[in-house]
């Protein structure tokens, strides 16, 4: 069989029809897997929510009841939330979290732009050698000690800028954005270079408004890093008051009641576990609010800069 020919049974399907052979209509036997296999992963990624939503809202003597976790309890209380977040300590963490998550993406979207957008124009100077180095990252990858002596070095020990330094540029982001640049139309930046636009001016003018899928997506990768990010912060801070959220909530998973009745400055609490609940949804919220708004980048965005890449 010729290419012509497979590329036309691939354009008409098994059935003759236009749509090609994965687009056809499942049998009925397809369509019961397939949504058995969504049901089960919505119960396996929304049960550990509900349950963890279910016990932060439940007293001492209900979980005391049900062994420790509750998934719908008979006297939903929000004290738990009231405690967290009059404490003090999860709020400031909070903050200091948003702070280098909105700091931090920015600054990150801004080099692996200008990176990728460098990266993928042709003639660009030392253009080769700065992509083979950003590819040899995935391959080398510097340890602990050598990242602690850089930040050292640079000054950032116990500063918010360790917590965003290490991770500023991500070279798969770099490749995903460089990947989606080349695949804008050349007749575009031609166009624009007789218009008299410089490299800034197509970039701000063309290229960015053409690509705000990809954009959305390495955005929203850089946010969920600096956000659950917790080693750094482990290894480079060392003053309390500037600890992120995740570090906090690993100290509450952890330590438990000792930590809480330090943290919160009283000696009667709700549940450890229901505590810990209570931060876990906290922390995860955010996330969680913004992500549908972005969602329906998802695919275009990494798909288009996988395939081309």
């Amino acid at each position: 069989m010729s290419t012509a020919q497979i590329s036309g049974f691939l354009r008409r399907g098994r059935r003759g029809t236009d749509r090609p052979v994965w687009m056809e209509k499942p049998s009925p036997a397809g369509q019961t897997l397939k949504l058995l296999v969504i049901v089960a992963m919505i119960v396996a990624v929304g049960y550990p929510f509900l349950l963890a939503i279910g016990t932060s809202l439940s007293t001492k003597a209900e979980l005391a009841a049900n062994g420790g976790y509750v998934l719908f309890p008979a006297h939903p209380t929000l004290e738990s939330y009231q405690v967290v977040l009059s404490g003090g300590v999860v709020t400031r963490a909070a903050l200091v979290s948003v702070g280098v998550t909105v700091v931090g993406t920015a600054l990150s979207l801004l080099c692996t732009i200008c990176l990728a957008y460098g990266l993928s124009r042709p003639g660009t100077l030392a253009g080769k050698p700065l992509l083979l180095i950003v590819v040899g990252t995935f391959l080398f990858t510097p340890g602990i000690i050598p990242n602690y002596l850089v930040a050292q070095s640079l000054g950032l020990l116990d500063t918010y800028g360790a917590m965003v330094v290490p991770i500023m540029l991500n070279a798969f982001n770099v490749i995903v954005v460089r990947a989606f640049f080349q695949g804008i139309p050349e007749e575009l930046h031609e166009a624009a270079r007789l218009d008299g636009a410089g490299d800034l001016k197509v970039l701000l003018r063309i290229v960015l408004p053409l690509s705000k899928a990809v954009i959305a997506v390495v955005g929203m990768f850089y946010a969920v890093t600096y956000w659950n990010s917790f080693f750094n912060a482990m290894l480079y801070i060392n003053d309390p008051d500037k600890l992120p959220l995740q570090v906090v909530l690993r100290s509450y998973v952890l330590q438990g009641d000792t930590f809480n009745a330090k943290a919160m400055g009283v000696s009667v609490l709700p549940a450890s576990t229901s505590l810990s609940m209570a931060v876990l949804i906290l922390a995860v919220l955010p996330i969680i609010a913004v992500y549908p708004f972005l969602q329906k980048y998802f695919n275009k965005g990494v798909l288009t800069g996988a395939i081309k890449a």
